[in-house]
């Protein structure tokens, strides 16, 4: 059996991702099966791309009631983190409610465009065995255009004109809406960290 199942939830992300476990040890399989997600160890969510297709997508083939029925580690990326909550803005989508919240716009400013695209930093992350050996001088990778609010629930928020979820954690569910595995040596520390996860 796989280390770890990513959920192929229609991105193009995957290989970069299959490589980066890779480099640390970890076998992986893409799937789209529920019973292989549901027998995996540990579970990653990636997603590019749009909310509704994405949530249609895994609607269809069974995996987001597969999803909501884990008891073991999941990491939501990018995408897959915002389909952890209840809603999202972007084509008024229903996620999959494991956290309370929508998902928003973010609005576009001065210096400040939408996509928030490009690297930026961690405030004020709380302790959590995955983001062990991490902090707030470690630099992340974003692309994205909606955003979560920081809750009780957020482990970490990044800035950008105003404080975004960076980190989430509810149970044995984490997410994070950077991407680990375009972000060198502190997201290669990050995917470490979930794969020790128990």
């Amino acid at each position: 059996m796989a280390a770890v199942a990513i959920i192929d939830s229609g991105g193009a992300n995957l290989a970069s991702l299959e490589f980066a476990l890779a480099r640390l040890g970890a076998s992986s399989v893409v799937t789209a099966d529920p019973e292989v997600v549901r027998s995996a160890p540990r579970i990653i969510l990636p997603g590019v791309g749009s909310a509704g297709n994405a949530m249609a997508r895994l609607q269809r083939g069974g995996l987001a009631d597969a999803i909501r029925s884990l008891r073991q580690p999941l990491l939501g990326i990018c995408l897959g983190m915002q389909l952890l909550h209840a809603r999202s803005e972007e084509g008024d989508t229903e996620c999959l409610g494991i956290l309370p919240d929508t998902v928003r716009r973010l609005a576009p400013a001065p210096r400040l465009p939408v996509p928030h695209m490009g690297w930026n930093q961690l405030e004020a992350p709380r302790a959590d065995p995955l983001l062990t050996g991490l902090g707030p001088h470690d630099y992340f990778y974003f692309v994205h255009s909606y955003a979560a609010p920081v809750t009780a629930c957020t482990l970490a928020a990044c800035d950008y004109g105003a404080p975004l979820c960076a980190v989430v954690r509810r149970n044995n569910y984490w997410g994070v809406q950077f991407h680990p595995e375009r972000s060198s040596r502190a997201g290669a520390r990050l995917l470490k960290n979930f794969l020790e996860l128990t």
